[in-house]
């Protein structure tokens, strides 16, 4: 949820760039499963891109993932250029700035 600011900010900005913003939801806990729980959550946070429910971890284990959240940048060409393990911001990182600059790298980049 602290990285939510980031992604509504990415949305509006990238809205008529070509960016796609797709969610994948792997919930942590049995609480978390409940489709209808996302929704209202994702309502509640005005996330408006298409979340993916993972609830078998399917996503979560044919990426490798290990952290909550993470972010993975793909470019043109379908391959994955950049990733961010955790929260943008966890103590002042700076994540949320980085991922954007990596975001505006790969809209210039030809193809």
């Amino acid at each position: 949820m602290n990285n939510y600011p980031w992604y509504r900010d990415w949305q509006k900005a990238y809205a008529d760039k070509g960016v796609t913003i797709i969610g994948v939801h792997t919930p942590e806990s049995s609480g978390e499963a409940e489709i209808a729980s996302v929704r209202k959550k994702a309502d509640e946070n005005r996330l408006t891109f298409p979340i993916a429910i993972d609830n078998e971890r399917t996503n979560w284990k044919r990426w490798d993932n290990r952290w909550w959240p993470s972010v993975y940048l793909i470019d043109k060409q379908g391959y994955v250029r950049y990733r961010w393990d955790g929260e943008l911001n966890w103590k002042g990182a700076g994540g949320q700035t980085i991922m954007r600059r990596k975001i505006d790298e790969l809209l210039r980049e030809k193809g």
